[in-house]
């Protein structure tokens, strides 16, 4: 049996260069995947529907800065004016980036890679935590993140790089 390929076999790579140290993440938990699941459906559903830009599929490379800086937000959105950024993976900065934070990378994802994002200057962070099923959206304001938007357990969240989205958060949550 001949088995044709048009490009080489290659696994899921889960690591990321941070601060040119190279990071291998383990595979995420079932509830991490479920609520990112719930979430990417809500923004995907939002800015198809408005014509807005796209929201990749992950695990995807963001490449700040090649050898230094190549990270996997669990999800972004990049505005339509600036697709040019979406070439083999993203090479620039994302409108907006989303992180999806377990325990054991509670200090990753909301020290280290929003110190990195907040850098080069990602419009919007939003950090979601399934814990506490919260969900704290953040903007640069003076090249530093201040808090735009949060809700915990109930209520909804706002962005401000895209116009009029509005989240419930308890969608977001549900298993």
């Amino acid at each position: 049996m001949t088995v044709l390929q048009t490009e080489p076999e290659r696994d899921i790579d889960l690591t990321e260069i941070i601060e040119g140290e190279e990071i291998m993440g383990a595979s995420p938990f079932c509830r991490h995947q479920i609520v990112l699941a719930n979430l990417d459906y809500e923004l995907k559903s939002y800015v198809k529907e408005n014509d807005l830009g796209i929201i990749p599929f992950t695990p995807l490379d963001v490449i700040f800065e090649e050898g230094v800086n190549r990270l996997q937000p669990d999800l972004m959105f990049i505005k339509k004016e600036n697709l040019a950024i979406v070439q083999d993976w993203i090479r620039g900065v994302p409108d907006m980036v989303v992180e999806v934070v377990s325990k054991y990378s509670m200090v990753r994802d909301t020290i280290t890679k929003k110190g990195i994002y907040q850098r080069y200057k990602v419009p919007e962070y939003w950090i979601v935590m399934p814990e506490y099923e919260a969900i704290e959206v953040f903007v640069i304001e003076n090249n530093i993140y201040e808090l735009f938007s949060y809700a915990v357990e109930s209520g909804s969240i706002k962005s401000k790089v895209i116009p009029g989205l509005e989240i419930d958060v308890a969608s977001v949550f549900v298993d």
